[in-house]
Order: C-alpha cells, then sequence, then structure tokens
C-alpha cells in the first residue's frame, strides 16, 4: 500500500528545482563568504559605529564574514531536506500513478 503523498507531481518538481537552486547558489555564496571576498564586503552585517566602537580591527570583519557564512551554510542544509522532501514526494506520486494503472 503506498502512503498518500501531500504534493502533487508537478509542485514535487517545481519544489526539487528550486531546492537544487538554493543549494548549489547559497552553497557558492557560504563559500565566497568564507574566503571573505571582498564584493561581498556590503553585505555583511557591519555599521561603521560598531566598527569604529571596536577600533577598527579586521577581526570583526572576519567575524562577520565567518557568521554570514555559517549562516548561508544552514540554509543550504535547509534546502538539502527540501531536496529530499521532494524527491520522496516525486516517489509517492510515480508509485501512486503506477498502481492505478
Amino acid at each position: 500500500m503506498v502512503k498518500c503523498p501531500i504534493c502533487g507531481p508537478k509542485l514535487s518538481i517545481c519544489c526539487s528545482l528550486l531546492s537544487m537552486w538554493g543549494i548549489v547558489m547559497l552553497g557558492l555564496l557560504g563559500v565566497f563568504y568564507k574566503i571573505h571576498s571582498v564584493a561581498l564586503f556590503e553585505d555583511i552585517p557591519l555599521t561603521a559605529e560598531k566598527w569604529k566602537k571596536e577600533n577598527y580591527t579586521m577581526s570583526i570583519i572576519y567575524e562577520k564574514y565567518d557568521q554570514t557564512a555559517y549562516n548561508c551554510f544552514i540554509a543550504a542544509g535547509i534546502y538539502i531536506l527540501c531536496f529530499i522532501f521532494s524527491c520522496c514526494q516525486q516517489r509517492m506520486n510515480s508509485k501512486a500513478s503506477y498502481e492505478m494503472s
């Protein structure tokens, strides 16, 4: 007996594709934050006042880069879980349609 799928076949395929894109994009973004890419400097959560309070040290900037990289890796992990769920839904839909035929 096949369990009832939650998502339909088209939605599960769409969610799989979006999850794959999220995994790739956030994985690469996390890598670029981890290597302290200068192009992403404006996107780190650091204000001028806080940097001035820390006496303009580079260690606070590197800490913020690493924090943002970990956030990207965590979000990519969540997308991996969504991808696994979508693949399970695709398999359930294909088994359900196969048994009805």
